[in-house]
């Protein structure tokens, strides 16, 4: 009899811990330090209080780190994302102070990388040019724009901490189901506004101004996000701001895609300080004009001739872009005008041996072999790796107090990822020729190869080709990379952009939204 009542009490624990919900890291009405198990929770919240001093100001801030659910149309509960969310103290009105909510790119990859390196109130332990160094760690952000705006880190499904998951005993979604719902440019759009939608509501900011922020491929979601919030969950925006942007579904293939890689090749041989004095001794922004000029004028226009180009424009196109991009004239002749971004990475600095990085070209590697048609690794991202991946995990665990045996993926698993219909650029003009409030912002790095400073620029100028709203789209340039703001003169000035746009775009009190006749 003792034995089926033993059994029994096994039972029913077994039972009963099935029943409860998944879990990774919560916490009690005071903040304490969670259990830890190795799920992930749909809901979880652990709130630590900090100070910090931002322009020679000090004050108080809590973070509020947790899970929020995904639900599916049903109302279960299919994903949970963590995020991280900044609110300043002592502030009188919080319905009048803006929410800066902030998507990094991949697709696939976490919030980290502009939470601790941007915007946030810490930042990651690397030199004044964005180099590692060790200690791994954080150390406060001087320059963060918490001082003006409240901030929301998200991490996408299958980013940082988020996951897929299966809750109230309903069965595991299948692979097509997690496609169609998460994976794509714009299912990612979709289901990430309804979290939005709930976030905003729960924290009480409907009343707020709102920005959303958005790197890399996280720009194809923030611009697609501003119309979807706005059409679906009834919610304006007043800013949206870019930082090195996709093309966000604006089209530049054949003579225009190939001639805007000069100007950025050209800001990069400045600074590898490999060009003829009469350039090298210009100011970049003042250098890279004049190329910029020539690409427009006289690259586009060669480059669309073909093999129908007489040989001696050919010629005399081939010798000012050696002139402009370091190379020599017969290597841009070998490359009929037509030079790749692996050429120039694999070529510009070859006779030192060295090759250049992809995001950041300022970052150099080395590679086995000094012969081939490219590098053996990308220089800048093991550079980054090296000091974010220690930095957030000490930082979420041990400051946050955010304990959990998950795993914190800087990449995630999203693909193969649905990039069809991609109508992001629209929609943000869209959304911006409904909303006259709404304000864009783009922010570039002058020697980023991924999504280079000039197509930046094509991708702003093409975004409304009526010319009525340009007054409204804002462009700035940073001697750095991708992820210019690891370089610290850049870290202060484009953060204060942001502020700088922020406080430019909220409009008065008496300011209705439209148009003038």
């Amino acid at each position: 009899m003792k034995l089926l009542v033993h059994i029994f009490s096994i039972a029913l624990i077994l039972f009963t811990t099935a029943l409860l919900p998944l879990s990774s890291a919560s916490a009690d009405s005071q903040g304490k330090a969670p259990a830890i198990t190795r799920t992930l929770e749909a809901e979880s919240k652990v709130i630590t209080q900090h100070t910090t001093k931002v322009n020679g100001t000090s004050f108080a801030y809590t973070a509020t780190t947790g899970t929020q659910p995904v639900w599916d149309d049903k109302d279960r509960v299919i994903a949970s994302l963590h995020y991280t969310y900044y609110t300043r103290d002592k502030v009188k009105d919080r319905a009048s102070r803006p929410l800066l909510i902030s998507f990094n790119g991949g697709p696939g990859s976490a919030s980290v990388w502009m939470h601790l390196a941007y915007t946030g109130p810490k930042v990651i332990n690397v030199d004044d040019e964005g180099y590692p160094l060790q200690p791994y760690g954080v150390k406060s952000n001087p320059y963060s724009v918490l001082d003006v705006s409240d901030i929301l880190y998200v991490n996408p499904v299958n980013t940082g901490f988020s996951r897929i998951v299966s809750a109230d005993g309903q069965a595991p979604l299948t692979e097509p189901e997690k496609q169609k719902l998460f994976f794509g440019v714009n299912a990612d759009i979709k289901y990430l506004a309804e979290w939005i939608n709930t976030f905003v509501s729960r924290h009480n900011r409907w009343q707020s101004p709102k920005y959303l922020i958005g790197e890399s491929y996280g720009t194809t979601r923030v611009a697609g996000l501003a119309l979807e919030l706005q059409n679906r969950q009834w919610m304006y925006l007043n800013g949206v701001i870019l930082v090195s942007p996709t093309d966000i579904g604006i089209e530049r293939d054949g003579p225009v895609k190939a001639a805007n890689r000069l100007p950025y090749f050209a800001a990069t041989a400045w600074h590898h300080k490999v060009l003829d004095p009469q350039y090298q001794a210009q100011p970049l922004e003042q250098f890279v004009e004049e190329v910029e000029q020539f690409t427009i004028n006289e690259l586009i226009p060669a480059l669309a001739l073909g093999g129908f180009i007489e040989p001696q424009q050919k010629d005399q196109i081939a010798t000012r872009m050696a002139q402009y991009s370091g190379l020599s004239k017969q290597q841009i002749l070998d490359n009929n005008l037509d030079v790749s971004n692996q050429y120039f990475w694999k070529n510009l600095l070859k006779g030192d041996r060295k090759t250049l990085g992809r995001l950041d070209s300022r970052y150099l590697g080395i590679d086995k072999r000094n012969s081939g048609d490219r590098q053996d690794y990308w220089p800048e991202l093991t550079s980054w790796l090296h000091s974010f991946t220690p930095a957030i995990n000490y930082y979420l665990r041990e400051q946050l107090n955010y304990k959990t045996d998950v795993k914190y993926n800087m990449f995630g698993n999203v693909h193969p990822w649905d990039r069809s219909n991609n109508n992001s650029g629209e929609q943000l003009r869209q959304a911006m020729a409904q909303n006259p409030y709404l304000n864009v912002m783009i922010q570039a790095g002058y020697f980023d190869g991924a999504t280079n400073y000039f197509d930046a620029k094509y991708t702003m100028w093409q975004l409304d080709p009526s010319g009525l709203m340009k007054s409204r789209l804002r462009f700035e340039g940073y001697r750095s990379g991708h992820m210019m703001y690891l370089r610290r003169d850049d870290l202060k000035t484009s953060n204060q952009h942001i502020r700088e746009f922020i406080n430019a775009t909220i409009p008065a009190a008496d300011e209705p939204a439209r148009y003038p006749r």
